[in-house]
């Protein structure tokens, strides 16, 4: 019984080193095998049609944003040069809208305290009234709702161009069907785009639960660029 002591006393560190160092290696080819997070990139074809312009329903892959040149809240031109290289999160609403447009702005909103100290992240939201949504419009809007300049841009400008954003870039908003030119019904819909300018995801505006699993997702996205 004594030697048996002594021999486990003698080999113990040797078992001890053997136990750690399999324990590190099966824990390395857990991390390895374990598949790695990514999003989905999202094309027309994946999107309800009445959501999505008519000729580009069928477009299984390399669907983009298109350029766009609009004025913010401050009268500044912005074009999608001022997103070049950043993820952002998008929405289409108008300032009088009394429904879904104030919980999807106050939603807007914690996402730019959640992301106020992190540059690489950037909000749009889009007037699909911009002949009321001037920049003096969205300005007062903006101070209402305690827009920061840097972070968030509201914009308005030419309808049509937005019309096309909307249906054609970000796949958010119905044709109204009451014959108005350019007339939409915009979406609760918050779409994030990538540095490449492609669809990640698309979250429903008024579920603060939907809010949090976006934050989740721009942190894997954000992780996705550091390989």
């Amino acid at each position: 019984m004594n030697s048996n002591k002594k021999n486990l006393k003698r080999y113990w560190p040797i078992v001890t080193t053997m136990i750690v160092f399999s324990a590190i290696v099966i824990s390395s080819f857990y991390f390895m095998k374990k598949p790695v997070k990514s999003l989905p990139i999202y094309s027309p074809s994946m999107i309800s049609k009445e959501l999505v312009a008519e000729e580009i329903q069928f477009v299984k892959k390399y669907h983009k944003i298109k350029d766009f040149s609009l004025l913010n809240q401050n009268g500044y031109k912005i074009t999608e040069e001022d997103y070049n290289n950043k993820i952002y999160v998008a929405d289409f609403f108008f300032t009088t809208c009394p429904t879904i447009c104030p919980i999807m702005t106050e939603n807007m909103g914690y996402l730019q305290n959640k992301l106020i100290d992190n540059p690489e992240i950037l909000l749009v939201s889009f007037s699909v009234t911009p002949e009321i949504d001037s920049v003096q419009q969205l300005k007062k809007y903006a101070l209402e709702k305690n827009v920061i300049d840097s972070k968030w841009n509201l914009l308005t400008g030419d309808k049509k161009e937005i019309y096309d954003l909307a249906r054609k870039s970000y796949l958010v908003a119905k044709n109204d069907g009451d014959g108005g030119k350019y007339d939409m019904i915009h979406t609760e819909n918050f779409v994030l785009v990538d540095k490449e300018k492609r669809i990640r995801g698309f979250y429903d505006g008024t579920n603060q639960s939907e809010m949090d699993k976006l934050l989740n997702d721009i942190r894997i996205l954000e992780n996705s660029y550091l390989k």
